[in-house]
């Protein structure tokens, strides 16, 4: 077979690792804190020499995530918070390790453990952050847990239960997992960031583009429909370069 179908069918994997990307952005237009996955298509030329290119492949990977920030939703709940800058809300993965993410509507768990919208528990100053049960919570402007007990007498000032860590992803190199959540590129943690605020009451939105990536999904399908009909030309190509080899000389 010509070599022209090796062409088509990197042409066509790179149009599905392109549908999946603007298929989850798409599905994610509307979650808290969600980040855009960004793919880069890289071509792979084969060179017959230093002056001949001969064919020319492609190679798609989800590379990162658009980090700028989405707009803020006032929400009026004590427990919703947006991070401001570029900081991180460091919670706990599904294997316990360390990971980061963005999205900050908070609740409490039945077992009083701090989580967000995923179910990830929020890390604190020492590990995940449980609050006394029954307990009216509040959120400062730096990340720390104020709370005050059902039956306090009046005037009775909250107390400090702990402090989320906001971790800043400055001068290291995070990736976005499949979970959605940021981790250190190559393991590790990210240092916490004494300066990080947050707004509470507050959630910042997904900043999915859901305009543009409309237009990418067409533009997507048309290539893939190109790249389809490459693969039949291929066909074609092979079956005819048959037929010439069996004619009689």
């Amino acid at each position: 077979m010509d070599h022209l179908i090796y062409t088509a069918y990197s042409g066509l994997a790179d149009s599905m690792t392109r549908q999946r990307v603007i298929a989850s952005n798409m599905a994610n237009a509307q979650t808290v804190g969600f980040r855009a996955e960004t793919l880069f298509s890289t071509p792979m030329t084969l060179k017959a020499n230093t002056s001949l290119e001969a064919r020319s492949g492609t190679i798609a990977e989800v590379h990162g995530a658009d980090m700028t920030q989405g707009s803020i939703t006032q929400t009026g709940n004590a427990l919703d918070v947006a991070v401001n800058g570029t900081a991180m809300i460091a919670v706990q993965a599904q294997d316990g390790t360390e990971a980061y993410t963005r999205r900050g509507d908070l609740s409490v768990s039945d077992t009083g453990v701090l989580t967000n919208g995923d179910g990830r528990p929020v890390i604190g100053q020492g590990g995940p952050i449980t609050v006394p049960p029954g307990a009216t919570i509040s959120i400062s402007q730096d990340g720390t847990l104020l709370s005050l007990a059902a039956d306090a007498a009046k005037g009775t000032q909250p107390e400090a239960v702990d402090q989320i860590k906001l971790a800043s992803p400055d001068g290291s190199t995070t990736e976005k997992g499949l979970d959605g959540l940021f981790r250190v590129y190559g393991g590790g943690v990210l240092p916490a960031d004494a300066t990080a605020t947050v707004e509470s009451g507050a959630l910042e939105q997904s900043n999915v583009n859901p305009s543009a990536v409309l237009v990418s999904m067409l533009d997507a399908q048309r290539l893939f429909d190109i790249r389809t009909k490459l693969v039949s030309t291929a066909k074609d190509v092979d079956e005819s370069g048959a037929t010439l080899m069996k004619m009689p000389t």
